[in-house]
């Protein structure tokens, strides 16, 4: 169970994933041991998933980034697609949809011709798609997943 304590550090941690364990436990207010053992806690109970770096896509030559909007022809491809799209490095974020699309894709590109032969080579052909359709971000005006504990 997720107390107080747990969710103030979720918080923190959320914020900067490199936080020592000292600075994290006296920012919630407990010692060092039960802080370690609280994250070795949560994150056998998956609750935390990972740590990751938060980087600037523009600055890896990544600047171009598309939502591609997909519609299968049938259900019976449903699996087969979600497999597939693992194995495409561009689709930094995927989601099942209910009702019409079925999938929401966030795609990241150098630039639209590298977005478009990834559009023409690799998303067309898919396994069940009958139809794409994409809209460019024109700016992110707020991201890095953090959830509101």
């Amino acid at each position: 169970m997720i107390d107080a304590i747990d969710r103030a550090m979720l918080r923190r941690i959320q914020e900067d994933g490199r936080i020592t364990a000292t600075a994290l436990a006296g920012e919630v207010g407990l010692t060092v041991a039960p802080c370690h053992r609280r994250l070795k806690d949560l994150e056998t109970q998956g609750v935390i998933r990972g740590y990751s770096a938060d980087v600037d896509p523009a600055k890896v030559g990544l600047g171009f980034e598309a939502l591609v909007f997909v519609t299968l022809k049938d259900r019976q491809n449903m699996k087969a697609f979600e497999a597939e799209l693992q194995g495409v490095a561009a689709v930094v974020e995927a989601q099942r949809l209910f009702g019409e699309p079925d999938f929401l894709l966030r795609v990241m590109a150098a630039d639209l011709t590298a977005y478009q032969l990834l559009y023409d080579d690799v998303l067309v052909g898919l396994p069940g798609v009958e139809k794409l359709t994409s809209t460019i971000v024109m700016k992110n005006l707020k991201s890095g997943l953090r959830l509101p504990l």
